[in-house]
């Protein structure tokens, strides 16, 4: 069985998560932000078998070269924002890539907008697709930041053909702040979604 650990560090109150396979203790590290020794610290009772960034904006990435040297294990990132960021990785992640973590099987999904090369991992577990960490792609409330009115509506279209397809009941776990569902987002995302834009918005941005 998986279970998730979270910790928030950081300025930004960035989330930093943890996926650990209870069976053998093996875990990925999700996020390197500000704060290695304390994240050293936490993940020492497990055997991390890779670090996984959702995207690489430097309050994601700040710990990110001493959690390299000391873990001694391979870092994975979207090819875009290695590129945008960069940033050295040893693996790419792209849209459909997959990854094993015991019985769970760890799938990406691509959703630009907040960057370009920002994506989320959905956790399924036994065929059961059971929850998803979605870095800054969406919050309780709204789309991550963008930085034009051209990448609010990259942003926009890619959550309607991802996030907004899944289940309701799933949990959606971002890169600051609280977890959402599927559902609590949909009815005001979709209302968002008909009504027209002003032609200058972008930034943090708001279903209502």
């Amino acid at each position: 069985m998986i279970e998730r650990q979270r910790k928030t560090l950081g300025k930004y109150g960035t989330n930093c998560y943890l996926l650990i396979n209870q069976a053998s203790k093996d875990a990925v590290l999700i996020d390197a932000p500000d704060d290695a020794d304390t994240i050293l610290a936490w993940v020492d009772p497990y055997t991390v078998e890779q670090i996984v960034l959702t995207h690489g904006h430097a309050d994601h990435t700040g710990a990110l070269e001493e959690l390299r040297r000391s873990l001694g294990v391979p870092v994975a990132i979207h090819p875009d924002d290695e590129r945008d960021f960069k940033l050295v990785a040893d693996n790419s992640l792209v849209d459909g890539d997959t990854f094993t973590l015991g019985e769970a099987r760890i799938e990406i999904v691509h959703i630009p907008g907040h960057t370009q090369g920002s994506i989320a991992l959905k956790v399924v577990e036994r065929e059961e697709f059971k929850f998803a960490l979605v870095g800054d792609a969406v919050f309780p409330g709204g789309p991550g930041h963008t930085t034009s009115p051209q990448t609010l509506e990259q942003s926009l279209e890619s959550l309607e053909r991802t996030v907004f397809t899944w289940p309701n009941d799933i949990k959606l776990y971002p890169g600051h702040g609280a977890s959402t569902t599927v559902g609590d987002e949909r009815e005001a995302f979709e209302a968002f979604r008909m009504n027209p834009l002003p032609p200058d918005l972008f930034g943090d941005v708001l279903w209502r």
